[in-house]
């Protein structure tokens, strides 16, 4: 798939969607010899994008935080806009990918359905919302990037409206509900509402009989209840 000239592979496997941040994580020894890894450098991008914006992510100033020369960015990316598209890639496989992957999980019922997207939102495995939020607001900036946050947005937005369909909603009304369930969390992360999981699951009823019409069953919570008693 391409995304405004970003190739994007199809999202990694449960259990492997932290491919990148999880091995850059693990510090300087990933490729076994003790020098410095491509995934060092996209995770310092990423928590400098995060931290400050895409006009603090440098060459020169992460080379001096990894402990390196200027050159060992070049052994790894052609340019600075090739370690943009490889950030972008990253952010759509890991943040887009599982929600198209759960919007498309059986469920016997639809509240069963959207507490399976519900999955991601409680679990930064699956949704970093950090990430998410640090490129929309670069996107505020560059044409370029708006244009593929745009895209993922839309791709979001059809799958869960596909899984309303399953359900029986018409296509408008389930456009309609995957609008308000997608832009209501976005707009959750954007606000950065502090809850704990606790009291997110106090409201959990409330939202899925305001998203779906339809009154849910202890069944239908019990398996993002067990997500979130063991987060």
């Amino acid at each position: 798939m391409k995304l405004a000239g970003i190739t994007v592979h199809p999202s990694p496997s449960e259990g492997s969607t932290m491919a990148i941040r999880s091995q850059a994580t693990v510090g300087a020894t990933n490729d076994g010899s003790g020098k410095l890894t491509k995934e060092n450098w996209l995770d310092l991008a990423m928590e400098t994008l995060i931290a400050g914006g895409m006009d603090q992510v440098k060459i020169q100033v992460m080379a001096k935080k990894l402990g390196v020369s200027r050159s060992s960015f070049y052994w790894f990316f052609d340019s600075i806009q090739d370690l943009q598209d490889q950030i972008l890639a990253y952010w759509l496989r890991k943040n887009t990918g599982p929600i198209i992957e759960r919007a498309m999980r059986p469920a016997t019922t639809v509240n069963k359905a959207v507490c399976n997207i519900f999955e991601c939102w409680i679990d930064n495995r699956l949704f970093e919302p950090d990430l998410d939020l640090a490129i929309r607001f670069w996107g505020r900036h560059e044409p370029r990037i708006r244009s593929v946050v745009d895209e993922a947005d839309r791709q979001r937005v059809e799958a869960v409206t596909r899984m309303f369909e399953r359900y029986g909603f018409p296509q408008e009304e389930a456009n309609t509900r995957a609008r308000v369930l997608y832009y209501t969390q976005i707009g959750h992360f954007t606000l950065q509402v502090r809850e704990t999981l606790a009291e997110r699951y106090s409201h959990l009823r409330s939202y899925l009989v305001t998203f779906t019409g339809v009154e849910p069953t202890p069944a239908d919570m019990e398996d993002l209840r067990a997500s979130m008693a063991t987060d």
